[in-house]
């Protein structure tokens, strides 16, 4: 049992029709507490309901000779640095988590982070982590996807990079380790920061949809926001958006983040969105119902009749509002006789009619 001062918001994510807002921190902290902190404060403001880090053991993580992505080099300015220096400036304590998570309790938002190996899942689970993200980067990591998926415990699973053969593999890895597909959402997902718009594919959204039957979001990594607002509207339930304080700032990531201000734009208008996409039942809505009669119209005549004369369709013009005979009933209207002398624009009402 972890202490109350480390506890997290746990709402059940799988059984919501709001779209879930992730707002990825990630290493946007450039290894500084108080930059997180701030970090979170932001996310927090602008809506989000989770921020999320990235926990990471730089030596389980990366050979001492990798090199950076091309992204990454071009985003630091640093060709020459190794993968592993970069993040090794990067990586947050056991001590760095634990300030973060009441820090998030704080604000009123949930905490919440990607591991990237074995022993960072553990210290994950420690810290009562009930739902697991698992990056692009670790869709074809066997040991990895079997761990977590042996929780049994809600999974997020992005796929940048992937092909929909790796997608079904991971999703059979998880299942057969014991995690329910009705627990798992797949985002969609480009790994370039940031993805350049012809490269995006939405609608390869709908075909994970739609070929493993699973719930799905969105993981985007575009300049703005209006990707992540499609995303929505295509029926994404999880959008999942970096975000920094200053694109300017020294660090792999914050060329590709929405700074505040935008942040809290994209978050506003996935909420609208989202309750805008409704319940798909075609229907008038409670707000409409009152200009029903205003903007429809009712059978009126065209000019004064006597009582006994027969209608025809040239005695008829159809005027607002419409709280009279409906115009899809005029051929029950024709043909009949008035009841009584009547003028011209005189709302037709049945007693009219003989």
């Amino acid at each position: 049992m972890i202490p109350d001062m480390l506890e997290i918001r746990q709402d059940k994510f799988m059984v919501t029709n709001k779209v879930l807002i992730i707002a990825e921190a990630g290493v946007n902290h450039n290894g500084s507490i108080e930059t997180a902190k701030k970090l979170v404060e932001t996310a927090a403001d602008a809506g989000a309901d989770i921020v999320k880090f990235q926990t990471f053991k730089v030596e389980n993580l990366v050979s001492r000779t990798a090199k950076k992505a091309v992204y990454q080099q071009a985003n630091t300015g640093n060709t020459a640095e190794l993968q592993y220096d970069m993040l090794k400036k990067l990586e947050l304590s056991e001590e760095d988590h634990r300030l973060l998570i009441e820090h998030c309790r704080k604000c009123g938002i949930e905490f919440w982070s990607t591991a990237f190996d074995t022993e960072s899942i553990q210290m994950l689970a420690g810290f009562g982590i009930i739902r697991w993200k698992i990056p692009s980067g670790e869709i074809t990591n066997l040991p990895f996807l079997q761990m977590i998926g042996s929780f049994k415990q809600e999974i997020i699973l992005s796929t940048g990079m992937s092909t929909m053969e790796e997608i079904e593999e991971a999703l059979y890895i998880l299942t057969s380790s014991g995690t329910s597909i009705e627990n798992i959402i797949v985002l969609h997902c480009n790994t370039e920061y940031p993805t350049p718009m012809k490269d995006v594919n939405l609608l390869g959204m709908l075909e994970i949809r739609d070929r493993c039957s699973v719930k799905i979001g969105y993981s985007d990594h575009t300049d703005g926001i209006e990707v992540a607002i499609a995303a929505t509207a295509l029926g994404a339930c999880v959008i999942e958006k970096h975000f920094t304080l200053d694109k300017a700032m020294e660090g792999p990531d914050h060329k590709a983040s929405l700074e505040p201000a935008e942040l809290k734009a994209m978050v506003k208008a996935v909420r609208n969105i989202s309750l805008a996409l409704g319940d798909g039942k075609k229907q008038p809505s409670e707000s409409e119902i009152k200009n029903k009669v205003i903007a429809r119209k009712s059978i009126h005549l065209k000019h004064n009749m006597m009582r006994g004369s027969v209608i025809s369709s040239d005695d008829l013009i159809m005027k607002r509002p419409g709280d009279g005979i409906s115009p899809m009933k005029i051929k029950e209207v024709e043909g009949k006789k008035l009841s009584a002398d009547l003028p011209a624009e005189h709302k037709l009402k049945p007693e009219d009619l003989v």
